[in-house]
């Protein structure tokens, strides 16, 4: 019986599809998580490349806009190529996709291009945890295959004391400010509920499909904010467009890889490796952009890192 019990549990591993088997939720995870991380500091150098200041809201839409919308066509293209299915359910469910563009694309990162701008690259990276945390917690609420356990309450206290720690200490190593913190704090909420969505997107539409009409979607809707505030680009170089490229490309894998594995595997146990995004974020950007490193990024990477684990070691 043991050994028949064995061949069954091999064959329905090899039948599951390549987004279920642990080795390949393990690496596509990371890949996105990696990616995203790098994207802080590459937004931060293009803002400078393009001659973008603090104070050019309009400007910031403008630039998120066109790296969106761009990204959403390049996953459609794929789609198309790939002879995914186009077709949404129910005419009915466009309202539900259009919440999604919001949150996943509009709002999420009109509160992460402002909140960035005012903040340094690693500060923004640890705080932007929140998301993961936010999202393990509400999977459990909302789906059964995402149970509360003892280890992701733990984990995520824990994982919270390391945002806490962010904001520990005097005024050289930054306070909490609403234009910086305060709105990567929304960014982070908004990351949360739509990744809470993506099941719901998945069974609505082909989840390639739908992450591209979100990105396209959100990225539209970004362009013409960008364009009402009277947006411009006032600078245009050679190495502003490889950075508008590198994220255009950070966006089109990232949210194909975390919103497929999303749509097909427990919430909690896929978002938890975004919390390596705190860690890259922070490192490239003192390396990159040579931000100081002050020693409570490094209390708040290990405490976030030590969340993910603890939330990760226990049963789905």
């Amino acid at each position: 019986m043991s050994t028949f019990a064995s061949k069954t549990a091999t064959m329905e591993q090899e039948n599951r599809s390549i987004f279920q088997r642990p080795l390949w939720v393990t690496l596509f995870a990371l890949t996105a998580a990696i990616a995203w991380g790098w994207a802080y500091p590459l937004i931060k150098e293009g803002f400078a490349e393009f001659g973008i200041e603090q104070s050019m809201t309009g400007s910031k839409m403008l630039f998120a806009g066109i790296r969106f919308t761009i990204s959403g066509i390049i996953i459609l293209a794929i789609a198309l190529a790939t002879r995914r299915s186009f077709t949404v359910s129910k005419s009915s469910d466009w309202g539900y996709m259009l919440l999604f563009s919001l949150l996943n694309t509009t709002l999420h990162y009109a509160f992460f291009y402002i909140g960035l701008s005012h903040s340094e690259g690693a500060r923004a990276a640890i705080l932007n945890s929140l998301s993961v945390f936010t999202l393990v917690l509400l999977a459990c609420l909302f789906f059964k295959s995402d149970r509360l356990t003892t280890n992701k309450i733990i984990g995520c206290a824990v994982g919270f004391s390391g945002i806490l720690a962010l904001n520990m200490g005097g005024g050289d190593s930054g306070r909490f400010t609403m234009s910086g913190d305060g709105m990567i704090i929304l960014n982070a909420l908004c990351s949360a509920f739509a990744g809470l969505m993506t099941r719901g997107v998945s069974r609505r539409v082909d989840i390639f499909v739908g992450t591209g009409y979100s990105l396209a979607l959100g990225g539209l809707l970004l362009l013409a904010a960008g364009l009402f505030y009277g947006a411009t680009m006032p600078i245009v170089t050679a190495k502003g467009m490889v950075i508008l490229a590198l994220l255009i490309c950070i966006s089109a894998l990232g949210f194909a890889l975390y919103n497929k594995l999303l749509s097909c595997n427990p919430v909690g146990k896929v978002a938890i490796y975004n919390s390596l995004i705190p860690a890259v974020g922070a490192i490239s950007s003192c390396l990159y952009l040579g931000e100081p490193f002050h020693l409570k990024y490094i209390v708040a990477i290990v405490l976030a890192t030590a969340g993910i684990y603890i939330i990760n070691k226990g049963k789905a």
